[in-house]
């Protein structure tokens, strides 16, 4: 394990002394605990003082954890680092637009709850379940533990984040009464059919099927309420646009771009800058705030203007690509239910 375990006695020689001199004395050898890393015991040792862990268990714990090297592979090359016209079929295809509709008929009643009482429509959650997982289909074969904690210890550019993330999920199996070492997820560690992540897990997961439970590893309902849960939190607008194409001319649309992909700049000053829609906008469209993204067609760069909605779909995984995958399934579903051929 090459994680945790170390060579825990000096040389062979000494190690074989002190074999013979047990046996001789008629004596077995009491087994040894591998010692865990420095900064493992340090971790386990926060854990103990914040939130009064015992630290005999997690140490019990840590020393079955198992460094995964396939781990640090993906999340080392993300599908995104793909042009978009070749991340889009990955999601955006006859399989995941018949199963959406297949998911939206199955639970029409829960999907229309959550668009009442949050105001995000039923294709939008069905989609990002349908990109996340395939509707539940693909939840993950990694070990949590695993995925968080190779991570937290050896992906430098992310473990502050990871170890967060790793500190979460105890927190989240204690409350749960589930073992740490059993639950699996995504390489990156998240968990169940809408892929939360532990500290999302924690914050935003609802019991929408009332039986007492937040179970989102099981429950189609909890996923679903929650998925809406999430998207209202970070903001979501009911019944407002997400996205518009647009056609760009001179330079000025690169400060547009620059700008991010939070939406900061007036429909008006967009216009200024050489960015212009191209659908029709409402009359006091001018004042709405926009963000302008492009993405990488097969017959050019595609420009968008993304609005408050497709922010809110950027903060359940931070990638113009997700959003707008999330976004296209769920028109392909809609069109799909509503009998056109949808993909």
């Amino acid at each position: 394990m090459r994680l945790f375990r170390k060579n825990i006695v000096p040389n062979c020689r000494s190690a074989l002394l002190a074999a013979f001199s047990l046996f001789a004395l008629g004596c077995s050898a009491p087994p040894m605990a591998a010692p865990l890393r420095p900064e493992v015991n340090v971790f386990i040792g926060e854990m103990v003082e914040r939130h009064g862990f015992e630290q005999a268990e997690l140490a019990r714990i840590f020393r079955k954890a198992q460094f995964q090297p396939a781990i640090i592979r993906a999340i080392s090359q993300p599908v995104t680092a793909r042009p978009w016209h070749e991340y889009r079929p990955l999601f955006v295809n006859a399989r995941r637009t018949t199963g959406g509709v297949v998911f939206w008929n199955s639970h029409a009643a829960t999907l229309e709850r959550a668009r009442k009482e949050y105001g995000v429509p039923e294709e939008i959650v069905a989609a990002v379940i349908g990109v996340e997982t395939i509707y539940g289909a693909q939840t993950g074969k990694h070990r949590v533990l695993d995925a968080l904690v190779t991570l937290a210890f050896d992906y430098p550019q992310r473990a502050e984040f990871f170890r967060d993330e790793l500190e979460q999920y105890l927190l989240l199996t204690r409350e749960q009464g589930t073992d740490a070492l059993q639950l699996k997820g995504s390489y990156a560690g998240a968990i169940g059919i809408p892929q939360f992540m532990p500290s999302s897990y924690r914050r935003y997961a609802i019991d929408f099927d009332g039986d007492g439970r937040k179970e989102l590893l099981q429950s189609p309902a909890d996923a679903i309420g929650s998925v809406a849960n999430y998207l209202k939190v970070f903001g979501w607008e009911q019944g407002q646009a997400v996205v518009a194409r647009a056609r760009v001319s001179g330079e000025g649309y690169q400060e547009a771009l620059a700008a991010g992909i939070k939406p900061g700049l007036t429909l008006a000053q967009m216009k200024q800058l050489g960015v212009t829609p191209l659908v029709q906008m409402t009359d006091r469209a001018g004042d709405r705030l926009a963000a302008l993204f492009v993405l990488e067609g097969k017959d050019g760069p595609e420009y968008w203007l993304g609005f408050n909605n497709f922010y809110v779909i950027t903060r359940y995984n931070r990638s113009t690509y997700y959003a707008m995958s999330v976004l296209q399934l769920a028109e392909a579903i809609r069109a799909a239910k509503n009998g056109g051929n949808g993909f």
